[in-house]
């Protein structure tokens, strides 16, 4: 998994734990929805500065979104 996808799926699992809409988070970063919903399916890849503000808007750190979460045994 590249990091394009693993920020996507940390994203979106971040969002979801905060019961926030693509919208509410577009809002608080100060970005559009669409844009953010192009990182969270991967098809674009944030810059540093978008990093931090979708970072800050989750209240977590910037890292946090790019951490590999290992995958579940099955």
């Amino acid at each position: 998994m590249d990091l394009k996808e693993v920020m996507a799926v940390n994203l979106r699992r971040m969002r979801h734990d905060r019961d926030m809409t693509q919208e509410e988070l577009a809002d608080r970063a100060g970005l559009s929805t669409r844009y953010v919903g192009a990182i969270e399916r991967a098809d674009v890849s944030a810059s540093v500065t978008i990093l931090g503000k979708i970072a800050e808007a989750l209240d977590v750190e910037p890292g946090a979104l790019l951490k590999a979460v290992p995958a579940s045994p099955r």
